[in-house]
């Protein structure tokens, strides 16, 4: 309580933008470049050239964004386009058409620069004022962004579970998350096809864990939050492709998730509600109906081998 005491106690506005006090070359004053990287190095470049390190953080976190969203929605785009991959195809009778993958980009691109965008150009003020580095050199080690990234994703992950469970309830579907399950046969550009307040609960479990994390636990750099995100963002696409291959992630790792799991939710439109993992769903029993249809589909599969 102290401690939330404390920081209500000095947040103010020149609080929440403390890069902009220094600008340039001068965030790097005094200090020894001879021994970084070439990312590293590029960083530094990076942040120089743009002179204001709110603004270079705010592009540079916006643009990752979008090229991480997308390039890895045009993968899904161009497999719904080749019949091979159809035997694959978690609902192979729905494929998606040329209309609802423009219609949906159209959307999504709408909603990224008038919702998301304000909400990321906030987030790293805000995110340093609480402790996370952004322009600083060296990076921290692999290994410790590893750790933090296995606790972002443990806590978005139950964060999901609560909110999508509670988006299920009558008028909070009706009125917020009915637009998500719009296509009942999900696609890769559709992972982010929300409404704002549903994009906004959605954000606050990818990006309020680091915030969390460098506000009570200990030092985070923003690189470590973007690959986080990246990992996320592959997460969040990846399971709504409506594909289930033989290398699949969940195929080796049966704790996670996957599009095979989140795919029966568009489906039915009912359980499996967590995003990356499987043990809420298996601790509230919102998983039964899942596994008897997916046993149900293997029997006839069997069947039908048999003939």
């Amino acid at each position: 309580m102290e401690v939330l005491q404390s920081i209500t106690s000095n947040l103010n506005a020149s609080a929440l933008i403390p890069q902009a006090e220094v600008q340039g070359a001068d965030l790097y004053a005094g200090q020894d470049l001879s021994g970084l990287n070439l990312l590293e190095k590029a960083w530094v470049n990076w942040y120089i050239w743009w002179g204001n390190p709110v603004i270079a953080t705010g592009v540079m976190s916006f643009l990752m964004h979008e090229v991480v969203y997308f390039g890895r929605s045009i993968p899904w785009i161009i497999i719904d386009h080749i019949p091979y991959f159809r035997q694959w195809k978690l609902q192979p009778h729905k494929i998606p058409s040329d209309w609802d993958q423009w219609r949906c980009t159209y959307l999504v691109l709408l909603q990224h620069f008038t919702i998301e965008l304000p909400q990321i150009w906030g987030f790293h003020p805000l995110a340093e004022y609480f402790g996370m580095l952004t322009y600083q050199v060296p990076f921290p080690s692999v290994w410790q962004m590893a750790k933090q990234i296995a606790i972002f994703f443990v806590f978005e992950d139950t964060w999901h579970f609560v909110f999508h469970r509670a988006l299920h309830w009558g008028p909070l579907y009706k009125r917020i998350h009915k637009q998500h399950h719009e296509f009942s046969a999900p696609f890769g550009l559709a992972a982010e096809y929300a409404h704002p307040i549903e994009v906004g609960l959605t954000g606050f479990g990818t990006v309020g864990a680091p915030i969390l994390y460098a506000a009570f636990l200990g030092e985070i750099h923003i690189v470590g939050v973007y690959l986080w995100i990246t990992c996320r963002l592959f997460q969040a696409i990846d399971s709504h492709s409506g594909y289930h291959f033989p290398w699949s992630l969940n195929n080796f790792l049966p704790f996670w998730a996957g599009a095979e799991h989140h795919d029966y939710h568009h489906e039915k439109f009912t359980e499996c509600y967590s995003s990356s993992f499987r043990h809420w769903d298996w601790l509230f029993g919102t998983d039964k109906k899942y596994h008897a249809y997916r046993a149900k589909q293997a029997a006839q599969k069997k069947a039908k081998k048999a003939q």
